[in-house]
């Protein structure tokens, strides 16, 4: 199996930002454009970018959506976003206009059962996204947490169809501790699908333990603050594990 980065942009009133552990009252500004930086990830080669509306994941809507579909329009890379996506509306909104993935997460705790058609019907374009704190789901921005298993949240999408699971540790986010390398695999092992790492990226070594893995289901790593604090260039870092 291949094994794939995805450079991240997290958006908040129309800049990219960062939040520490999903702390919306500890964010730093990384730049005042998506549309540029998503840019300048696409000119340094990446193929796929990772788009997430913080604002969108708050209020329960889209906000921060003009963003996603000019990148997925005119920079030539593949798009998936997560954050505010509770309609099928939303869902066609996005992929009518040429954003690959979608990333459903709250929404599989509060109506499991809408979150399972949408997986029927739109196959691979559907991705669930498990943020855990603790081993457990946590939703809606990472506010609340559920009594819901990662693993068990996991086991169930998959036995429904989802190909593709973004796991991401909260305790680890914005950290640059290193990423939840055993929650990472053991949610591919349970599932038997495509699981791809978010959450505490440091270094190259990071990436390259993650890879090892690759043939196991972990697919990939999302990459944030560690590029926005020039732990490593994303060219290096594709230079790395995606040759």
């Amino acid at each position: 199996m291949s094994f794939t980065l995805y450079p991240a942009i997290d958006m908040r009133g129309g800049k990219c930002v960062r939040l520490l552990q999903g702390d919306y009252d500890r964010e730093t500004v990384y730049g005042d454009s998506p549309l540029d930086m998503a840019k300048s990830f696409a000119d340094q080669g990446a193929r796929w970018i990772h788009m997430v509306d913080l604002d969108g994941a708050k209020d329960g809507k889209r906000v921060n959506d003009s963003f996603v579909i000019e990148a997925a329009n005119n920079l030539g890379v593949s798009v998936q976003i997560g954050g505010g996506i509770r309609t099928e509306e939303d869902i066609v909104h996005y992929l009518e206009n040429n954003v690959t993935r979608v990333i459903i997460g709250s929404i599989a705790i509060s109506n499991p059962e809408f979150a399972i058609e949408m997986i029927k019907k739109y196959g691979k374009a559907i991705a669930l996204g498990i943020d855990a704190k603790n081993g457990f789901v946590a939703t809606h921005g990472w506010i609340e947490t559920s009594e819901t298993r990662a693993v068990d949240l996991g086991r169930r999408f998959a036995d429904a169809g989802a190909e593709t699971f973004i796991f991401t540790d909260i305790a680890t986010d914005g950290m640059l501790s290193g990423p939840n390398l055993a929650a990472v695999k053991e949610l591919a092992a349970v599932t038997k699908k495509e699981v791809i790492a978010s959450g505490g990226v440091s270094s190259l070594e990071d990436l390259i333990a993650l890879k090892q893995f690759s043939k196991e289901g972990v697919a990939g790593a999302i990459i944030g603050k560690a590029l926005y604090e020039s732990r490593f260039t994303l060219q290096d870092a594709l230079n790395e594990v995606e040759r």
